[in-house]
């Protein structure tokens, strides 16, 4: 079976050997933990982003971008595409691990959680899990993990320390907005597997999403997740009619959220994240090829209004 944390290991030792050239910076701990800060105190980049996006994807899928446009305005996109999109969106992209240690708080996804199998009830239903001795983690935060963090994420991952990394990055920076709009065919599988649908029956997935631009703390959660909800497109091939039981359900127009720039209605929830329609966190526009009967059905639209207003640029 594939592992994600040995191909995912390959990507973060190219990242960590030549640090300098993606705008990051490599760190050894004393316990022998590595990790690559890819914006807490350093710039990042695209090249930092690419690398980071396809560690998450536990080296299962492919980064790429491009310029294009929005309504006439100039907006770079994300390209995504992967051929095990079970095992690269849910088994390792998804961001399944709250990562607290004292006063250190981190989203935890990637690879390592193929390991420390969190949350457990994800890998039964996609029947994976990884069997390697070293733990590659992404972190989203603002701050760079020290020993006893990374000491908690082995012992996890029943790996030793030593055989730890992590990449680190915070929301609110360049490497944040590319890692988060590259999870735009996360959310589409995310989705169709919380509607109790067999995401193994994908054998393929490509998807875009415009890169949001870094507008501060405040808003990056907001932006980045704008991204997807109003203008991510995603195109699935698999061999599951009953697929057509589902369609109406996946794209986030369907949401009784849908509509505003998600910080208004994160603000409208008084901040409380679980006052929000958690169907709004699905791509805009989804395509999908069904094998079996050759059949093409299409969901959802791109809302470019809400998008350009959540980017600031009307």
């Amino acid at each position: 079976m594939l592992s994600v944390n040995e191909l995912a290991l390959e990507i973060f030792d190219n990242l960590a050997e030549i640090s300098e050239e993606f705008n990051a910076a490599y760190h050894e701990l004393d316990n022998g933990a590595r990790i690559v800060d890819c914006g807490v105190s350093t710039r990042g980049g695209y090249a930092a982003g690419r690398a980071f996006t396809e560690i998450c994807m536990g080296g299962l899928g492919e980064v790429n971008f491009r310029m294009g446009e929005i309504k006439g305005l100039p907006v770079p996109f994300i390209d995504i595409n992967t051929d095990f999109p079970s095992i690269a969106c849910l088994g390792a992209q998804k961001a399944g691990w709250t990562v607290k240690v004292g006063n250190y708080f981190a989203m935890g996804s990637g690879p390592a959680r193929a390991l420390s199998l969190k949350p457990k009830h994800t890998y039964e239903v996609i029947e994976y899990e990884d069997d390697y001795d070293c733990a590659v983690i992404c972190l989203e935060s603002d701050h760079l993990p020290n020993g006893e963090v990374m000491e908690k994420i082995a012992s996890e991952c029943h790996v030793d320390v030593a055989n730890t990394c992590a990449v680190v990055a915070p929301t609110s920076s360049i490497v944040g907005s590319i890692q988060v709009a590259g999870r735009c065919v996360e959310t589409a599988i995310y989705k169709l597997n919380e509607l109790g649908f067999d995401t193994r029956k994908i054998s393929a997935a490509i998807g875009t999403a415009p890169l949001p631009p870094v507008r501060g703390p405040k808003l990056a959660m907001g932006v980045t997740n704008d991204a997807t909800i109003y203008h991510g497109r995603i195109m699935l091939t698999m061999k599951a009619p009953e697929i057509k039981d589902y369609l109406e359900k996946i794209p986030s127009n369907k949401s009784k959220g849908y509509g505003k720039p998600f910080n208004d209605i994160f603000k409208e929830a008084g901040y409380d994240f679980y006052k929000i329609d958690t169907s709004l966190f699905s791509p805009a526009e989804v395509v999908i090829n069904e094998l079996s009967e050759g059949k093409v059905y299409h969901v959802g639209a791109v809302n470019p209004d809400v998008a350009l207003k959540s980017f600031g640029l009307i």
